[in-house]
């Protein structure tokens, strides 16, 4: 979907920003991410609640040279790795603001060197529009942008060509987002993108353990070996992964799980063996990723 800017009412600009996109919405998703670049320095965000279904809560608490500004507002759509929009026209239970200002329309592609970052604020007036840009709009979120862009670098690590990082709060306790992954019963059941479902071979949850099945979606069907390395519950596990026609080992791949807002932050750090990452995310590696970890909540919270 292209959004075209209403001049009347809109402003809007784009930067590529030199981190895979992956690393961008890692960012901006993740609380404690968004808190280190989201406000122009010197003024920063003491507080971020993130929850990207759609009514979800988007809410900042801003510091501006000690002035406290609480801003809660909500999810519209959030597209991992393409599309986040948000607004503070409403509050979390679609409450209506009478002083709503503005709704905010973040759009990322892969482009050469890194994301292309296209970003569309709307407003109810042009009066709205004409006080936001006199209030600094474009060096404000120019600023902003370039933080964006060097906190999202920085994620990158050691291996910034081989390497997708996925992250995702989940509403439901570490103690439960970990039975998700290491109970024989309940793993091939979520895992997988929509669409898609794991026919199990053989499965031995443990360090040193092996899970052997094909994930089958789109008429076409897919061997996969998961070897399983250093396995913390409730905290972290490993496994190197194997698959497709060659059986090759294709990726290394960590996840942690942090106790956050109730629920868990799930994080899966992904580096390529034989492979760059932009390799992956034209295969879709980063979308398949989020709907597996939406499938396992999905399933976690009816469970």
């Amino acid at each position: 979907m292209t959004f075209t800017p209403n001049p009347e009412t809109d402003l809007s600009f784009t930067r590529t920003l030199p981190a895979s996109r992956d690393l961008v919405w890692a960012c901006w998703t993740d609380p404690k991410l968004l808190k280190q670049w989201f406000m122009p320095a010197p003024h920063f965000v003491e507080e971020t609640e993130i929850d990207l279904r759609p009514g979800g809560i988007f809410r900042t608490r801003m510091n501006v040279d000690g002035q406290i500004m609480d801003n809660p507002g909500v999810i519209l759509e959030a597209l991992p790795g393409r599309r986040l929009v948000f607004t503070d026209a409403y509050a979390p239970g679609w409450v209506m603001n009478p002083q709503a200002f503005m709704t905010a329309i973040l759009q990322f592609s892969d482009v050469e060197g890194g994301t292309q970052y296209d970003v569309l604020v709307r407003h109810g007036s042009p009066e709205a529009k004409a006080n936001h840009e006199k209030m600094g709009f474009f060096d404000g979120w120019g600023q902003v942008a370039d933080q964006l862009g060097r906190s999202a670098q920085a994620l990158a690590g050691p291996k910034p060509d081989h390497e997708i990082l996925l992250t995702r709060q989940v509403d439901v306790p570490p103690a439960l987002a970990w039975k998700a992954w290491t109970d024989p019963a309940l793993l091939p059941k979520w895992w997988g993108p929509d669409g898609y479902h794991c026919e199990t071979e053989s499965i031995d949850l443990r360090p040193g353990g092996h899970w052997r099945f094909t994930m089958i979606g789109g008429g076409k069907r897919y061997p996969n070996l998961h070897e399983f390395g250093e396995m913390v519950p409730e905290t972290r596990l490993t496994y190197k992964l194997s698959g497709f026609d060659d059986m090759h080992h294709h990726a290394d791949v960590v996840v942690d799980f942090t106790p956050e807002a109730g629920g868990t932050r799930v994080t899966m750090r992904m580096t390529m063996v034989d492979s760059t990452a932009a390799a992956a995310l034209d295969f879709g590696a980063l979308e398949a990723g989020y709907q597996t970890l939406a499938s396992l909540e999905t399933l976690m919270r009816t469970a």
